[in-house]
């Protein structure tokens, strides 16, 4: 397979280099039905009868296009002031627009039409949600990227300690019973750990924020998002219930004021450099804090590292061993971010689930003006307004980039031919080879978080020799001899 042309590793424009005008130009094929009626039944389909994945895939084959228009949640009926259709992309191409800040408008958009009520974050508009255009959004990015740089003094140590409590736990879990459950587990670490690099605070200074800390995250997390995904709860009691209507943030008030006092008076340090080096007040500082924490950092890696675990300890191949060969006989006897340059086949299984199943599926952008957008065959007029909807889950299994899309190959982004692929690597809002910046949209995060998942890959194969389970339980461990 001849890979597209690679742009260079700073650019996030569009990394396929055929201009437009080589393609045939078509109307956008799709439907948003009637009002209300349409939407109603796109929804339906979204979580009850077909599941997203599935709801997608059969767009896609029935308009014989990877892009097309439809309607995604939430919608009717109580919510009126949302207008649930988009133009759906699931190609890396058509999904390499939502790069493009030229073309590209991200305010209020992060999961959509729909957007929680300020008042979840303290009324501050948090950076997420601004475009590149408003004055604060550089602010905001460049104090995000910060923190990340200023903790790296620290991010292992505070990793492998906090891990280590959570492993000494499921293990004396596993020598009671048959099986552990490591979610809330590994929540807990988590929780303790981010909220130590990130916002300065360390939560064994407040014994209920120590002990619930993580619950109260979750809570605050899941009345922000339950509108928009699907949880695997009786039908139609979910319908009923979690998608038909906006949650009050008065529910989890009391939660993320708990939250918000304990960095304010734990946090001192990190408030005081995004007021006096960034011009923030210590509202914006807080709750924008207090947003990379829960929404960005805990709730991505809650999501994403029980699928990596699973990958390992669920294997039947012989992977855990290669890897563990490599964890033992790589990277020296101090685990680091520099181990990790030797660690080339674990950082191709993080990379490779992150393909697989990325942690936030749906990237959203608003078109800033008219413009041409092109898939691999086609080319369709976007009118100034109009919503975009990429789908990471099938742009990253694009068989024109990817041999075997649906199937998980370990060492898939190993060698030369890998490192092209990581251009095409879009989980973070932008390529794996991108650059964050002020000035655009990708995650702050986009190095630190699959460094810190290989980091935690070397840990698990450097302290046992055999780790079986799931992506919710471990049921057996064999400590390294």
């Amino acid at each position: 397979m001849s890979l597209p042309p690679v742009p260079p590793p700073s650019s996030l424009a569009t990394p396929f280099a055929a201009p437009p005008t080589e393609l045939p130009i078509r109307q956008i094929p799709g439907s948003y039905g009637w009002p209300m009626l349409g939407p109603m039944s796109d929804r339906l389909d979204y979580f009850w009868f077909q599941k997203p994945e599935s709801f997608f895939r059969k767009r896609m084959d029935k308009y014989k296009s990877s892009v097309f228009r439809t309607n995604v949640p939430p919608s009717f009926p109580f919510f009126m002031n949302v207008n649930p259709s988009v133009i759906a992309l699931l190609d890396s191409k058509s999904f390499s627009h939502l790069f493009d800040m030229d073309l590209i408008d991200k305010k209020d958009v992060l999961i959509g039409e729909y957007v929680p009520s300020v008042a979840f974050t303290g009324n501050i508009r948090v950076g997420v949600y601004q475009d590149t255009s408003e004055p604060q959004h550089p602010k905001l990015k460049n104090f995000s990227m910060d923190i990340l740089k200023r903790s790296s003094g620290i991010w292992v140590s505070e990793l492998v300690s906090n891990l280590d409590l959570m492993w000494d736990k499921i293990e004396v879990t596993l020598s009671k019973s048959t099986s552990a459950s490591y979610l809330f587990p590994l929540q807990k670490f988590l929780f303790a750990f981010l909220c130590k690099v990130l916002t300065g605070a360390d939560p064994s200074r407040d014994s209920k924020i120590a002990d619930s800390g993580y619950a109260m995250l979750d809570r605050w997390l899941a009345l922000q998002i339950l509108p928009t995904v699907s949880i695997g709860i009786l039908q139609p009691l979910e319908e009923i219930f979690l998608h038909s209507f906006a949650y009050p943030s008065f529910l989890v008030s009391g939660d993320y004021n708990n939250l918000y006092n304990f960095v304010k008076l734990h946090g001192k340090e990190v408030i005081k450099r995004g007021e006096i080096e960034f011009g923030l007040s210590q509202d914006e500082t807080i709750h924008n804090l207090l947003f990379i924490l829960g929404f960005n950092a805990f709730g991505g890696f809650s999501v994403f590292l029980p699928s990596l675990i699973d990958t390992i300890a669920s294997d039947s191949t012989g992977l855990q061993e290669k890897l563990r060969k490599e964890a033992r006989e790589k990277g020296g006897s101090t685990l680091g971010f520099d181990s990790l340059k030797e660690m080339e086949l674990i950082q191709s299984v993080v990379y490779e689930t992150l393909r697989l199943n990325p942690p936030v599926p749906l990237q959203y952008g608003r078109a800033r003006k008219d413009f041409r957008l092109s898939s691999h065959d086609s080319v369709f007029d976007v009118k100034k307004g109009e919503l975009l909807c990429g789908y990471q889950k099938l742009a990253m299994r694009d068989p024109v980039v990817f041999d075997e899309p649906e199937s998980f190959k370990p060492d898939r982004f190993t060698k030369e031919k890998g490192a092209q692929l990581l251009n095409y690597l879009y989980w973070s809002n932008g390529p794996q080879t991108g650059s964050p910046s002020g000035s655009n949209k990708q995650c702050a995060a986009k190095d630190i978080v699959p460094f810190t998942a290989a980091l935690i890959v070397a840990y698990l194969l450097r302290r046992y020799d055999s780790i079986k389970g799931d992506s919710s339980s471990i049921t057996a461990l064999q400590k390294a001899k």
